[in-house]
């Protein structure tokens, strides 16, 4: 049997769970949330990462769908609520193959159906405005994990791609930690600081998780996790869930998007700016320095440092397919994990190793962080904490 064969086979037991997927927001980009425009029942390679078939070829069995939305919005709890709005359309639409989940026992059942399990990750603590409430209602709604913030601070965390401005997390973000861990919804610690990851970490009675980080060893970019903090999964009982983006992954992907930017604003440009005067510029850039070209074999040092540095029941995937304009080569769509899976296996990992790596560790952490859920409601009530009441300055 190749190592591909038996990847198939593993995958059959132990199907995928991946920890972030952003066609929510790709639908509402595209064709605002027209459905049958972007019907994903058939191929829609043309237009995204993401389809039912190639999540079949995939060997996906539990996807964390992403309900992000732009920390601009000028109402980002409308607009979550808009992409809440769209899973849950999805799984109307597609029964057959997407079963809602709430709880690791749901996620197990729909292993045993053969269906996908369908949950819900807000990506950014901009989606609940500063209101533990509103944590609530996205939670009653289905949201199972929170990333604490996307790639500008909130009032009360600071990112890893922004200034800092809180040191970590503030009063009333511990206050936030604290009652995650009571309703059970995971704290995601993807885009944060790290002075934010560790204040997460003292403050959590529950698993966290990375939905979408890889290793700060091997690539160093701040979306990246330090290994200080990877050694500290163990205690903490969580995951970090290798991503793919290859400007997060491959160092010389990271330099040269930094001479990238730097040559967009030495012609006058925002990097971001994507009109047609800019894209010209940019793609002169790119046609004398071809841009640098990540691997499966890439992902997988990443994996193989991680592992070192937490072990292997602390690891996890989280691809973030449809919320990068570019992917290795071998895991191009959701069709793409067998590759990794067989790149492991070459590598010495074992079929024991993979399936926690891809099903077992995800599911033990929502089912723990359900547990002591139950712990803290029996003995605390919702806080009506504000940021105010919190952070406000002494006097």
């Amino acid at each position: 049997m190749t190592s591909q064969e038996a990847a198939r086979e593993l995958l059959r037991e132990f199907p995928v769970v991946d920890g972030h997927n952003d066609l929510p927001w790709a639908l509402r980009a595209q064709v605002r949330y027209d459905l049958d425009a972007r019907d994903i029942a058939a191929d829609q390679s043309a237009h995204l990462h993401t389809d039912i078939p190639r999540l079949r070829a995939g060997g996906v069995g539990a996807q964390y769908w992403s309900v992000y939305v732009r920390t601009d919005s000028p109402d980002p709890v409308a607009a979550t609520l808009e992409q809440i709005d769209c899973v849950r359309q999805l799984l109307t639409r597609h029964p057959e193959d997407l079963r809602p989940a709430l709880t690791a026992a749901d996620m197990e059942a729909a292993r045993g159906e053969g269906r996908i399990a369908s949950l819900m990750g807000a990506e950014g603590g901009h989606s609940i405005a500063g209101s533990l409430g509103t944590l609530r209602g996205l939670y009653g709604l289905g949201v199972r994990y929170m990333t604490l913030t996307h790639n500008d601070n909130v009032d009360w965390a600071d990112s890893a791609t922004d200034e800092p401005k809180a040191g970590g997390l503030t009063a009333f973000g511990r206050e936030v930690v604290r009652e995650m861990n009571r309703l059970g919804m995971l704290v995601d610690l993807s885009h944060v600081a790290a002075t934010t990851m560790r204040d997460a970490l003292d403050a959590s009675s529950a698993p966290v998780i990375f939905s979408h980080s890889s290793a700060r060893a091997v690539c160093d970019h701040p979306r990246n996790v330090p290994d200080d903090v990877l050694e500290r999964l163990p205690a903490n009982g969580g995951i970090a869930m290798v991503t793919f983006v290859p400007k997060f992954v491959l160092q010389a992907a990271v330099d040269w998007t930094a001479a990238a930017d730097e040559n967009m604003r030495a012609h006058g440009f925002h990097h971001l700016d994507t009109t047609a005067e800019a894209m010209k510029v940019h793609r002169a850039f790119e046609e004398r320095y071809p841009r640098p070209v990540a691997t499966v074999s890439t992902v997988a040092d990443h994996l193989d440092h991680m592992r070192e540095a937490a072990g292997i029941d602390h690891l996890g995937i989280g691809g973030d397919y449809d919320g990068t304009a570019f992917t290795p080569e071998g895991l191009t769509d959701v069709s793409g994990y067998p590759n990794l899976l067989a790149e492991l296996l070459d590598r010495g990992w074992s079929k024991a190793d993979l399936a926690k790596l891809t099903w077992k560790n995800a599911v033990r952490v929502l089912d723990a962080a359900e547990e002591v859920a139950r712990g803290l409601q029996a003995t605390r009530s919702p806080s009506n904490a504000t940021i105010e009441s919190l952070d406000a300055p002494a006097g």
